[in-house]
């Protein structure tokens, strides 16, 4: 009789720390969020925001890396709320690392057109982060299950953009700033391997072509047949704002050839060029281009992972938050 007692007691005991396990799992990966969290409140939000960033695409093809980038910037900065899209001075959006970001007209579209189906419903942080994942499937890139269910955050301070990765960053520091994210080394390498769409200005990565930290040359992890090409794109005290490829010779296409690119020295950020050059990430790097006597990794797939993992920091949901009328402004 007591050892039925105790062995009862002891199976409660394993059956309340599973679900203390499970509690904490979801509340650090979920927090709340999950996929189809619109699928009987808004059925058809998830296709409008597709069909919004397809139709924006056709027209101007800058908008997906933009949304992609808008997403990142903004779930590193007060979590993913949505608060890189409010308007005002001093907000997130007026800050250096934010001012030449695109596609909020593509935001504001969608939200217009699933208010004028489900008012109140989907939250602007949702939308963002469901335009992300739709940029790349129209960049022909694998597709991703988007958890929902995020609420729209009240505070936007471009002075909290600091959290940020910079481009003349240390891979030590970009691997700091991650981990105080939640996000790893191969998290790290994942997603910065969106860069394979989209494109850099010159003032952000000349000054690695002319008189590298005062050497009088070019970065020497730059490839000296690819120097001549860049050099031309960005002559010296020329237009810093001219758009390059950050992924020459695949620019509009979500591939693996980014990672070919810093192989051979045409990483065009000097925080791009450091994954290579830093055995840490070097090693993510040749795993996604399949080298001999590396452990392979399937580029699609752990860029999906990996942006559910980065969607779900500092999630807002239930009373902590808000849905905004517009995605412009607070309530």
């Amino acid at each position: 009789m007591e050892y039925n007692y105790y062995n009862s007691l002891n199976k409660m005991v394993r059956i309340i720390a599973i679900l203390v396990l499970a509690i904490d799992v979801t509340m650090v990966l979920g927090q709340g969020t999950r996929v189809g969290f619109y699928s009987s409140t808004c059925p058809r939000a998830e296709s409008i925001v597709q069909s919004t960033v397809r139709s924006h695409f056709q027209s101007d093809p800058t908008v997906a890396p933009g949304l992609l980038r808008m997403h990142f910037h903004d779930c590193f900065v007060q979590g993913c709320d949505g608060s890189i899209l409010i308007d005002g001075a001093g907000t997130e959006k007026t800050a250096p690392p934010n001012t030449l970001l695109r596609g909020y007209e593509v935001i504001d579209d969608a939200k217009k057109q699933i208010e004028a189906v489900c008012p109140g419903v989907v939250s602007c942080a949702d939308i963002l982060a469901l335009a992300a994942r739709d940029s790349v499937l129209v960049t022909k890139g694998l597709t991703w299950s988007v958890p929902t269910g995020r609420k729209d955050g009240r505070v936007s301070r471009a002075a909290d953009t600091s959290d940020l990765p910079g481009f003349t960053e240390s891979v030590d520091s970009q691997k700091q700033k991650f981990a105080a994210k939640g996000l790893n080394t191969q998290d790290l390498v994942t997603l910065v391997g969106g860069h394979t769409i989209g494109t850099s200005a010159c003032q952000f990565f000349s000054y690695r072509l002319y008189n590298f930290n005062s050497t009088g040359g070019p970065d020497p992890s730059i490839d000296a047949s690819f120097l001549p090409q860049l050099q031309a794109l960005c002559p010296q005290n020329g237009d810093g704002s001219k758009r390059v490829a950050l992924d020459t010779g695949s620019v509009n296409n979500f591939d693996t050839s980014y990672f070919s690119n810093l192989r051979n020295g045409r990483g065009i950020l000097e925080s791009d060029q450091k994954l290579w050059t830093d055995d840490s990430t070097k090693v993510f790097v040749q795993r996604y281009l399949g080298l001999r006597g590396f452990l392979g990794l399937r580029f699609g797939v752990e860029f999906g992972r990996s942006m559910v993992k980065m969607s779900n920091i500092g999630v807002k949901t239930g009373t902590d938050g808000e849905i905004r009328k517009v995605c412009s402004a607070i309530n």
